[in-house]
């Protein structure tokens, strides 16, 4: 009686052995793929072992956070005939297999999990089949597809009275993951502090606590550092150096208003000339990063290097934007040259003015390449434009029916960005025309009436008269 449990035990192991080689073996799995980039050609290895007889492969490409499996390749075993060497499923024997998906082209909408599932029949009856599966997520990378080097709050002034916080953004557009991007200067990487927030518009100057560090690698032109005192004098005088356009908006308290400084530096010296805040140390930049996702799947990635602008040592400084990807073979690279303008070059059409024309007047380029983009302005010497404006803020000046008298006038385009600015003029020649009877068009373009012609006549003999 006491044998009686221990056969009972007996007996149960031997039936699920026997209903284990009844419904057979099967274990399958998916070899493992490391990233993949856009564009390569891959492909999806499923292996699986059985000693059973096959039924179907299906393999599944799954969406939507697993809601939704769309198949992309079936093999039913019932329509082929590839595996009838297994028809002798009685004897147990374990064969390996192996299923495999191509992708000829990857793109970044592949990218996801596969699943593969296999299924055999049970070896009691092939009324039942018995099923596993196996899965991958598929990691598709994207180089970046552009980048590119802009100046934010650009066109701007300007200043030689006021330290002034300049930024570069760097915008590395198309790649996934987001690629690391850092920027050089002169080709030597910038050791930036980090930045959660950007800065205020209207912050001062941005500082850091690190050491002092010294420019080495440029020092500072001593004509220049002279200029720069020598306008320092002028402040401490209470005054203020002579400038043909003060900034905007900038209103002076009478009560501290004093003559000029009687030091006569034309215009172009003057627009490199710099106050006190510009130090020959070399400047402190902060890096700021911000990451937006795109529908595809892609990010954009923006990289702002700000820092407190001395145009003195950072006019014609190299900047690059370097960016690593594990999708690169080597880092992708946009540079600029911060450059003030120089030699504005004035286009006038038509060439040959006549009176009622419309004289349209551009800057058609300069001597340099010029970068931030520059702001200009346009002003009349000693009088106002043709509309009665003080000045014209564009690339191009347009007078509608130019009169007979803006013959001769001179017109002063001011060009400047951030580093520096410059000017030229040019000189507006107004020729008859033969359309318009001579004397009949008044200062507004339009034509007067025969009392007009008889009152030049009049002036013109009063001024012989005096001369005789």
């Amino acid at each position: 009686m006491r044998a009686a449990p221990s056969l009972r035990g007996c007996v149960c192991l031997l039936l699920a052995t026997i209903l284990d080689l009844a419904r057979g073996y099967l274990t399958v799995n998916i070899e493992p793929l490391p990233p993949v980039v856009a564009g390569d050609a891959v492909t999806l290895k499923c292996n699986f072992k059985t000693d059973g007889r096959m039924r179907e492969i299906v393999w599944y490409r799954v969406t939507d956070g697993g809601t939704i499996k769309q198949k992309i390749f079936t093999f039913d075993a019932m329509f082929s005939t590839n595996f009838s060497h297994m028809e002798n499923y009685r004897k147990r024997e374990d064969l390996v297999y192996q299923s495999t998906v191509r992708l000829p082209e990857v793109r970044i909408s592949d990218n996801g999990p596969y699943e593969c599932h296999v299924g055999i029949y049970d070896r009691a009856t092939r009324e039942k089949v018995v099923l596993a599966s196996g899965n991958i997520f598929l990691n598709v990378m994207a180089p970046p597809t552009s980048i590119e080097v802009v100046a934010a709050n650009t066109p701007a002034p300007f200043s030689r009275y006021q330290a002034q916080n300049f930024t570069l953004v760097c915008i590395v557009s198309g790649g996934k993951p987001a690629p690391m991007v850092y920027f050089k200067r002169d080709g030597e990487p910038i050791d930036a502090v980090p930045l959660s927030e950007p800065p205020a518009a209207s912050s001062g100057p941005l500082q850091d606590s690190r050491p002092f560090r010294g420019l080495l690698h440029r020092d500072l032109d001593d004509t220049k550092m002279q200029r720069s005192l020598s306008l320092l004098d002028a402040e401490n005088r209470g005054g203020r150096p002579y400038t043909e356009r003060p900034s905007r908006g900038l209103t002076p308290d009478p009560s501290i208003l004093l003559q000029p400084t009687t030091e006569n530096i034309p215009e172009t010296v003057v627009s490199r000339e710099f106050p006190r805040w510009v130090h020959s140390s070399e400047p402190v930049y902060f890096l700021r990063h911000s990451h937006t996702p795109g529908s595809d799947g892609t990010v954009e990635v923006r990289a702002l290097l700000t820092w407190t602008l001395n145009p003195q040592i950072d006019n014609e400084a190299l900047f690059s934007c370097e960016v690593k990807h594990p999708a690169l073979s080597m880092p992708m690279q946009a540079e600029v040259t911060l450059v003030a303008p120089k030699g504005p070059k004035i286009v006038m059409t038509p060439s040959r003015a006549r009176v009622g024309d419309t004289v349209r007047i551009l800057v058609h380029g300069f001597q340099n390449e010029v970068f931030p983009e520059p702001m200009f302005t346009w002003t009349r010497v000693g009088s106002r434009l043709l509309d009665g404006s003080a000045e014209f803020d564009g690339k191009e000046l347009v007078l509608e029916r130019v009169p007979a008298e803006l013959n001769g006038s001179m017109y002063r385009c001011m060009a400047q960005n951030p580093l520096g600015s410059t000017d030229t003029h040019t000189r507006l020649i107004v020729f008859e025309n033969p359309n318009i009877p001579r004397g009949t068009e008044d200062s507004n373009g339009s034509t007067s009436g025969p009392a007009g012609v008889r009152l030049t006549v009049v002036l013109a003999l009063t001024v012989v008269l005096e001369l005789t």
